[in-house]
This record gives C-alpha cells, sequence and structure tokens, in this order.
C-alpha cells in the first residue's frame, strides 16, 4: 500500500513520461508500474512503493469536473521534486547529466551546500514541464 505519493499533473506528457523515465529509471533505480509514454497515466515504483506518477492535466481536470486548465507560467515553482543520489565522485554530475539526455535543462551544476548539510551537494534542473527537480547527495 502507498502511504503517500506525489503526483504531477502534466500538459506534455509524452516528454515529462521520457524525463522521468530515465532519470528515475536510470538514477534512483526505479521501476515502470503502469502507463505509457502516449498517457494520460503513469506511474513508477521504488521497493513496491509508489515514488512517482504522472496525470494529463487535462484529463484530471475533465475527472473532477473542473475547467479546463489555463496554461501554467514558467518560473513560478509551487513545488520541488527531489531526488536523492549516491554520493560519490562525479555521480551527482552524471546523474544531471541523465536528466538532460532525458529531456531535462539544467538550472543549476552540482555545488556543494553547506548551508543545508555539512556535506551536501545539489544539482538542479527543469523537467519538460518546467517542474524543478533537485538531485542531491550527502
Amino acid at each position: 500500500m502507498d502511504a503517500l505519493h506525489p503526483r504531477l499533473l502534466v500538459d506534455d506528457f509524452p516528454g515529462t513520461f521520457r524525463f522521468y523515465r530515465g532519470l528515475l529509471e536510470g538514477v534512483a533505480g526505479a521501476t515502470p508500474a503502469r502507463g505509457a509514454e502516449e498517457g494520460p497515466y503513469a506511474s513508477w515504483d521504488l521497493d513496491g512503493q509508489t515514488l512517482l506518477s504522472l496525470y494529463d492535466r487535462a484529463a484530471m481536470a475533465a475527472d473532477v469536473g473542473a475547467p479546463a486548465p489555463a496554461p501554467r507560467s514558467p518560473g513560478q515553482d509551487v513545488t520541488v521534486l527531489v531526488l536523492r543520489v549516491p554520493a560519490g565522485e562525479g555521480v551527482l554530475e552524471a546523474a544531471a547529466e541523465t536528466g538532460e539526455c532525458h529531456g531535462g535543462t539544467l538550472v543549476a551544476a552540482a555545488r556543494a551546500l553547506p548551508g543545508w548539510g555539512p556535506t551536501l551537494r545539489a544539482a538542479h534542473l527543469r523537467d519538460p514541464e518546467g517542474n524543478l527537480v533537485e538531485l542531491q547527495s550527502y
């Protein structure tokens, strides 16, 4: 049973699916559980629990009887998805590169953030929908 997991509501389902497929399977070791690139729903599991799911925004609006959603404004973050990667020389950089190879855009390269934790390093990407993704190691 999944206690709680994030679901992203997205407009570009195929592009966002490809991004998370590459990042979650290639970096986090998650396995595809449901859905496909065509949408409107997909999810990935890690250790038998849902790690993340995607759902088409227009389909969700229709499912709950809401009006069709207006486009989101870029740069207005309402959430950050944080994915921990193992510590080690070059691992964080390789994870960020994997995200870029699967359609993400690098926002901030891997760097030390000692104010967040004495050994914490992070890199930030935007997925194809513009959602902020933090890759962190410590």
